[in-house]
């Protein structure tokens, strides 16, 4: 099993996580946006922090903490929670490449991402499309529970539904 290495995002990774994201779009459908131009969407102004996972020397996944930006699962929580929206982030921006799957390389990314979020103590929240049925399997693997049902918009008035989580504490 090779050595996967989970570490910030640097400036040098870009070309590396842009492969691995256009890769994951090819295989699974996912994200529905930004493989237009992945640059802009990985290193998007609304990120807080992101995490690369490198197995052999080469990006096979990422993750991003973002401000929230009008998403309906920050909304369903904070209308659920009472929290407001300065102490909530948006985990977002998951991916691995097929071939790393198996060595469990979401999950230490998902992980790395929590762990920085509760030592700030920010409430993570996502949306997740019910096509993605891998993803939801981790997210409920790891605690992760469901607080509603939200429609996904993207590109020029499409949709696709989803459902939204909140961190465990």
């Amino acid at each position: 099993m090779a050595s996967t290495i989970v570490r910030p995002f640097e400036d040098t990774d870009l070309p590396g996580a842009e492969s691995a994201l256009i890769e994951v779009h090819a295989t699974d459908g996912y994200p529905v946006e930004g493989v237009d131009h992945p640059d802009r969407w990985l290193r998007s102004a609304d990120v807080l922090a992101a995490w690369v996972a490198e197995m052999n020397g080469k990006i096979v996944g990422h993750v991003a903490l973002m401000r929230p930006h009008g998403e309906e699962a920050v909304s369903l929580w904070i209308e659920q929670s009472g929290e407001s929206e300065e102490q909530v982030a948006v985990l977002a921006r998951l991916f691995v490449i097929r071939e790393a799957r198996k060595n469990a390389v979401g999950e230490k990314l998902m992980k790395v991402a929590m762990e920085y979020a509760q030592r700030r103590e920010i409430r993570l929240v996502l949306d997740v499309m019910t096509k993605d049925t891998a993803a939801i399997r981790l997210y409920e693997r790891l605690g992760w529970v469901k607080i509603g049902e939200a429609t996904h918009r993207y590109g020029n008035d499409q949709t696709i539904d989803a459902i939204c989580f909140v961190a465990p504490r």
